[in-house]
């Protein structure tokens, strides 16, 4: 009975639909994406990168060498290969933050085995790209950018990169999805997906259209072996084209501020909210006089949408906000009690609300190691943390500190340390210089109460 509907279903296709999947022609038959690949592959680059650091002492365990000698530490060589791309004449590569690392030295290469050094001019580790300056008089072959509100799932892509080192590849595939969410390679977790083969060294490479332009940067794949399993995700071009253009002009990348926290809804939620489907995000708090409020938007509030684009969860919300700018105004969907309404938010730089006052805590407490500031919305975006975030953050943690063998974090906040609630960095610099029994401390971390208890 299976074979008879599937030959039934086979014959019931109109010849017409059968036959526009074959060349109907000599013509057809030899077309080709060369034209793309001559057009785009020059700006695409092997990026090297090396880093010298301090490695075992030589002489450990041999107490009359270290005595006679000093403890002479061995240098060791840490060296990774991965792409990038030209986007100006004048020599401007983007490529990714992960590729990058802490090198101290980097090199281009072309695909004519022409060489270059790099500087480093730029990284934004929140969106894991980094700008480098070739270091040589262009021009420079260089691919303009793609707007991509206009890319569509089913489009043709073209992908390369240098994969596994083995030299300029180029992979041809569709767009999968245009705004694949959750997947947690970077704060802004809004990716173009792709089945283009991208796979280890293919990082910082270009994802192009079919009019040879940059639509994304190459960036992470999902894989259980390492290589490809037509899973590849892309920054959009819109975002890195702000990066880059933080770059050019010779600032760090500057978001907007929102002054509100906002959480995804849920299935509960819609349905306290009579919605139809799970999509926008809830207004949770709103802070004083920050945009939002301003603006007018309250508590209980969904957001819907955003510049016309709909906003279905939080990271959508924050790619589309993100990639604004700093300037004008951009008009905010909410709905309020059954009706959608529109306010016009002004675009703005995170402002310093209280003074960070940065201390450094040393002596034998558990933060001893570690530099404090006050959190305010430009602090908290410096430390790539929420900018409704307040209290106390950990700005710095050295490496083999007190504080890093305890366990804490850049970007942890102190709540409260033996029933006391810390609120100011004056006020934990005051209670870690104090003799303590004992330590209770209670840190939030990515949004989750962490409980820590020392004795002494």
């Amino acid at each position: 009975m299976l074979r008879i509907v599937i030959a039934l279903a086979i014959a019931a296709l109109p010849l017409a639909a059968a036959a526009q999947d074959v060349p109907a022609s000599r013509a057809e038959i030899s077309l080709s994406f060369a034209s793309v690949v001559k057009a785009a592959a020059p700006a695409v680059v092997n990026v090297q990168v090396a880093d010298t650091g301090e490695g075992r002492n030589v002489y450990q365990g041999d107490p009359f060498l270290e005595r006679f000698f000093g403890r002479r530490r061995q240098q060791r060589q840490t060296s990774a290969v991965g792409s990038g791309v030209i986007v100006d004449p004048s020599g401007l590569v983007v490529t990714n933050a992960h590729v990058v690392g802490n090198a101290k030295e980097m090199t281009v290469s072309f695909n004519d085995r022409r060489e270059y050094g790099a500087t480093l001019i730029l990284k934004d580790e929140r969106t894991d790209l980094a700008i480098l300056k070739i270091e040589a008089d262009g021009p420079f072959p260089a691919v303009e950018f793609a707007p991509t509100n206009g890319l569509e799932v089913g489009d043709l892509v073209l992908a390369i990169g240098n994969p596994f080192g083995v030299g300029q590849t180029v992979t041809q595939g569709i767009v999968s999805a245009v705004a694949r969410t959750q997947v947690g390679v970077t704060d802004y977790r809004f990716f173009i997906q792709t089945d283009a083969a991208i796979n280890p060294g293919n990082s910082g490479g270009a994802l192009i259209d079919m009019a040879g332009r940059l639509i994304g940067i190459n960036t992470a794949i999902y894989s259980r072996s390492g290589g490809s399993n037509g899973i590849g995700f892309a920054i959009p071009a819109d975002m890195v084209n702000l990066v880059v253009s933080s770059a050019a002009e010779g600032r760090r990348v500057e978001r907007p501020w929102f002054g509100a926290r906002l959480q995804n809804m849920t299935r509960e939620l819609a349905e306290q909210y009579a919605l139809k489907r799970v999509s926008g995000v809830l207004v949770v708090s709103v802070m004083k006089d920050g945009p939002a409020q301003e603006a007018g938007i309250r508590v209980g509030d969904i957001v819907v949408g955003l510049a016309g684009e709909d906003v279905s969860d939080h990271d959508t919300f924050g790619y589309l906000f993100a990639t604004r700018g700093v300037s004008g105004t951009v008009d905010i969907e909410v709905l309020r009690g059954g009706e959608v309404r529109t306010f016009a938010l002004a675009l703005e730089v995170p402002p310093e609300t209280v003074a960070r006052d940065e201390r450094r805590l040393d002596g034998g407490s558990p933060f001893a190691g570690s530099v404090v500031m006050n959190l305010s919305p430009k602090v908290a975006d410096e430390l790539n943390m929420e900018l409704s975030a307040e209290g106390v953050a950990l700005a710095k943690v050295d490496r083999a500190s007190i504080a890093e063998r305890v366990g804490f974090k850049r970007g942890d906040i102190v709540l409260e340390i033996n029933g006391r609630k810390i609120e100011t960095t004056e006020a934990l610099d005051a209670i870690t210089m104090r003799r303590q029994r004992y330590w209770d401390i209670i840190i939030e971390r990515d949004g989750q109460k962490l409980s820590l208890v020392l004795g002494r």
